[in-house]
């Protein structure tokens, strides 16, 4: 598994899991944020190990359809890159107004 396919099941979890049922956010956080094998979460829960699996790839596929549909993660993405290049400018092209740098950090904490 690369760590570009596991940053992305993360961020997509934390957009989409209260979509998911609590056997797949539990697998999937086991899984994903605590790096337990699939062994270790079959063990847990007392299921086969190519159930623990199966459980996993639906789940991911459910995740990507979410993003998919709602595009709130790529959304998000999107968002930090603008407000990042604001910053930048705002830097660069102006006195540094610390009430513009404080709404663009309101802006970023509300979507948080």
């Amino acid at each position: 598994m690369t760590i570009e396919k596991t940053n992305r099941m993360n961020a997509l979890f934390e957009f989409y899991s209260t979509l998911l049922t609590e056997k797949q956010m539990n697998y999937m956080e086991l899984y994903y944020a605590d790096d337990y094998s699939l062994g270790e979460i079959a063990a847990e829960y007392e299921v086969s190990r190519q159930a623990v699996y199966d459980n996993i790839k639906r789940t991911e596929k459910i995740l990507e359809e979410y993003e998919r549909k709602l595009h709130l993660y790529s959304n998000y993405v999107v968002r930090e890159e603008l407000v990042e290049k604001i910053k930048k400018q705002l830097a660069e092209n102006y006195e540094p107004d610390p009430t513009l740098f404080n709404l663009i950090d309101a802006i970023q904490e509300v979507e948080e």
